[in-house]
């Protein structure tokens, strides 16, 4: 620990979790590695791109007033945030090989922008804060952040962490699952604010379905003994430099097949300097 300038304690960050990174080293120790240590890139896939479309969309979507928050504004926002996104990211454009292709692919982000309108008004809605970055660091000096879709505040201050899905939902067996990315934040909310979230909701879009997921001051401490673990494990893989396949049925979704052992690939050299392990962090709409 040391002493900023006005006296106050810092922690010294020993690393850092997103939701998503998280998830890499439960899902696959060695994606973990190659997300996070060795920085591979990943290519653009048109699932993934639909989903940031379509946050994009329902971010500007409250832009507007209440009153003009409807199905057809939204829709006539969606193909200029498509121009921004081929504009900041050029070979987006590259994912569909024909113009039928892409309008196809926009035809399925409307539907997905027209399922939202069936579970909930946004006219009857006040977000207090949009595609927001929260962060904390833990005692441990552990960095927990990440991006929330929308965090509503009702005037009693209670709070509600919403996210967008463009997924499927999941089936009930694996509901606990799919809420461990607002857990994180309902975590990350109520260290930093002293207030436990009210009200965690998932939207899955395509499904049309809602997750409602109530969680407490207890439920959050044991979670957040669950990320000390996960990094305390994470630390020790990176000390062995030892991150291991775990193939599953996700590995047809990997982009570094070509180099993993379990499908016949030859590891890169482990990285001299690692540097602050988790880093960087995602921007809005990765952790879909």
């Amino acid at each position: 620990m040391s002493i900023t300038a006005d006296g106050r304690p810092t922690l010294e960050i020993v690393g850092s979790l997103s939701p998503s990174r998280a998830s890499d080293f439960k899902t696959c120790p060695l994606l973990y590695r190659f997300r996070s240590i060795d920085r591979l890139p990943q290519r653009p896939n048109a699932a993934a791109t639909r989903g940031t479309l379509v946050h994009a969309v329902l971010e500007r979507l409250f832009d507007l007033p209440p009153g003009q928050r409807s199905p057809a504004a939204a829709e006539a926002l969606l193909e200029p945030e498509w121009e921004r996104l081929v504009t900041d990211v050029p070979e987006l454009a590259e994912l569909f090989g024909t113009p039928e292709a892409l309008a196809e692919w926009l035809a399925s982000a409307r539907g997905l922008l027209s399922g939202y309108f069936t579970l909930e008004d946004p006219n009857r809605l006040a977000p207090a804060e949009r595609e927001r970055l929260v962060e904390v660091v833990l005692d441990s000096g552990l960095r927990l952040r990440g991006f929330v879709d929308r965090i509503d505040v009702a005037p009693t201050g209670e709070i509600r962490v919403v996210d967008y899905k463009t997924g499927a939902a999941p089936r009930e067996s694996f509901e606990g699952k799919a809420m461990f990315q607002l857990k994180f934040y309902a975590l990350v909310i109520w260290r930093t604010r002293g207030v436990v979230p009210r009200l965690l909701r998932l939207l899955y879009l395509g499904d049309r379905e809602v997750l409602d997921y109530v969680p407490d001051a207890d439920e959050l401490v044991r979670f957040e003994r669950t990320l000390q673990a996960l990094w305390a494990a994470i630390d020790r893989a990176t000390e062995a430099r030892d991150f291991q396949a775990n193939p599953g049925p996700l590995c047809g979704w990997c982009d570094h097949q070509g180099l993993c052992p379990a499908h016949g690939g030859t590891l890169p050299p482990f990285p001299e300097a690692v540097g602050v392990v988790g880093e960087p962090v995602l921007g809005p709409a990765a952790e879909d």
